[in-house]
């Protein structure tokens, strides 16, 4: 799998671990991160980067990190066809999968330490999407981000 990272300033040593992690597992990355933990990044100038390369179809995936994540989140759900989700343990992180087919991680730098980061990573990286009767959730979720009303789907 083609992973696209980005982080801010804040979530550099994060990204770090992040980078080990996937290698371990066998796993390629774009990193879209510019810059140092001494240099201030704005979080949507990579969440712009990272999503959009998933959004293209040059990633699979993307795993984006800023201080508490949330930044990194809203800047990424702005992108067409990502769904985001900001994870803070295993099961946020296997729900977001199986149930929501998220296709950008999204994490704290400031709040996560890399036992936990190692055990997100790897479970979200692993974790398949359900579809089933989740499917017309995430159709309704692309119906809002085309501007149609959700309740005008009903079918899987």
């Amino acid at each position: 799998m083609k992973v696209a990272l980005a982080s801010d300033h804040r979530g550099v040593k994060a990204m770090e671990n992040i980078k080990a992690i996937l290698s371990q597992l066998g796993h390629e990355y774009i990193d879209f991160t510019d810059g140092s933990p001494d240099q201030p990044m704005d979080y949507p100038d990579g969440a712009f980067d990272a999503a959009g390369a998933v959004a293209n179809g040059l990633a699979d995936r993307a795993i984006l990190v800023c201080g508490t994540g949330i930044g990194m989140c809203i800047a990424a759900n702005k992108v067409k066809g990502i769904r985001a989700a900001l994870c803070f343990d295993e099961l946020a992180a296997k729900v977001s999968r199986e149930h929501n087919d998220a296709n950008a991680l999204c994490l704290s730098g400031d709040l996560l330490g890399p036992a936990m980061l190692q055990k997100i990573v790897q479970t979200w990286l692993s974790t398949e999407f359900k579809a089933g009767r989740h499917m017309r959730r995430v159709k309704k979720i692309k119906a809002i981000e085309d501007g149609i009303d959700p309740r005008q789907i009903t079918s899987q």
